[in-house]
């Protein structure tokens, strides 16, 4: 039965993925409001549906590591490790973003990427081909929501798919930590 939702929640986030729409889906931290991070107007739906500025940043979510060389000019050489490190899912803040929407940019041109390890998110980027936005799943300035049943009902309606998929799990979900890498190769903590 969670075999036969999965798949039929995978085919048609896609479905609306790929027209530009947004989905309310579970990631590896908390649920959240996605689109195609390549798509400059899904990325304005998700800003008027959060009601948030668009000069605050969006998390994108890659499925490998390899994907950050698509999406970021010069990843740093022991990416690879670093990320391989961490113990729990972390957003790192890199430089040079290319391939993005440009309102998915912040203006110093740095975008911030999660790789996930969850197995819907990854089965769902692995099949889109795209990278994916994630933001909590809440109107800006609202508590984020720890799990499905803490979602408003005006972010559920203002999405194209929400996803069946965990959402009776009852484990509240934790934000990212969210870290930026220098050139240099120093790792500050922005969130921890």
């Amino acid at each position: 039965m969670m075999e036969t939702i999965f798949e039929e929640d995978i085919i048609n986030a896609l479905t609306v993925l790929r027209n530009g729409g947004l989905i309310v889906y579970p990631t590896d931290t908390i649920w959240g409001i996605g689109c195609d991070a390549t798509s400059e107007s899904a990325v304005s739906k998700v800003f008027a549906l959060k009601q948030r500025s668009e000069s605050k940043s969006l998390v994108v979510l890659l499925p490998d590591p390899r994907d950050l060389l698509h999406y970021v000019s010069n990843p740093p050489p022991d990416i690879t490790d670093t990320l391989a490190g961490f113990t729990r899912p972390t957003t790192v803040i890199y430089e040079g973003a290319l391939g993005l929407a440009p309102n998915l940019i912040n203006e110093d041109g740095t975008v911030a990427i999660r790789i996930v390890q969850d197995t819907f998110c990854r089965h769902l980027l692995k099949r889109l081909r795209k990278p994916l936005v994630s933001t909590s799943a809440n109107i800006s300035g609202q508590p984020s929501p720890a799990q499905f049943s803490d979602i408003a009902a005006p972010i559920l309606q203002g999405a194209d798919y929400v996803v069946k998929y965990r959402q009776e799990e009852a484990a509240a979900g934790v934000a990212s930590r969210i870290i930026r890498i220098g050139k240099d190769g120093s790792i500050a903590i922005i969130r921890d």
